[in-house]
């Protein structure tokens, strides 16, 4: 049954206002949508994180967006480095993305995030070496939207680990929601 138009204006709210909010979050929260590691590394230090807004933005260059709150480590490390690497995740490696809702604790001697083998390409992103497939972005540009900015980066290098048909994984194979 379809809630709205939202209470407008100041003071708008009450119990249909609540209502209104908690539809319009379960919406946004059954929009498709995967999720990936993205990594980055400014200088020494390395950083991984569970995301789900990435898209294509472009195929010319060739752009890849993602969505980062403005707080987050990672985007303070994309501006110093000025790199990131998206990883998708096998749908039987759901497991993963859980490794990296935390900062993780990069090993530079065994060259791991959080336990988990990562290796570098032509950016020196941090890519997983259990992902499906990498793409190894140089930034291209930041613009804030809100609660979050939009990393946009153009493709530098892109490759598969596994076969190209496996399975990746999707915010729906998981318990986790994010949005709304």
């Amino acid at each position: 049954m379809p809630e709205g138009p939202l209470p407008e204006g100041p003071g708008a709210g009450g119990e249909d206002a609540g209502k209104a909010d908690r539809t319009r979050r379960r919406v946004l929260w059954s929009l498709p949508a995967g999720l990936y590691v993205v990594g980055t590394r400014h200088g020494e230090r390395r950083h991984a994180m569970t995301a789900s807004w990435v898209t294509q933005l472009a195929t010319e260059p060739k752009l890849i967006g993602v969505g980062v709150e403005r707080e987050a480590l990672t985007l303070r490390l994309v501006r110093e480095g000025g790199v990131f690497s998206v990883c998708t995740v096998a749908r039987e490696d759901r497991a993963l993305v859980r490794k990296f809702v935390k900062p993780p604790v990069y090993d530079s001697a065994g060259r791991t995030l959080n336990g988990c083998a990562v290796h570098e390409e032509v950016t020196g992103a941090p890519v997983l070496d259990a992902a499906v497939a990498w793409l190894d972005c140089r930034l291209e540009r930041l613009v804030d939207f809100g609660s979050h900015t939009l990393m946009a980066g153009v493709v530098e290098a892109a490759g598969f680990q596994a076969a190209e048909d496996t399975p990746v994984l999707r915010m729906e194979d998981t318990r986790m929601n994010y949005g709304g």
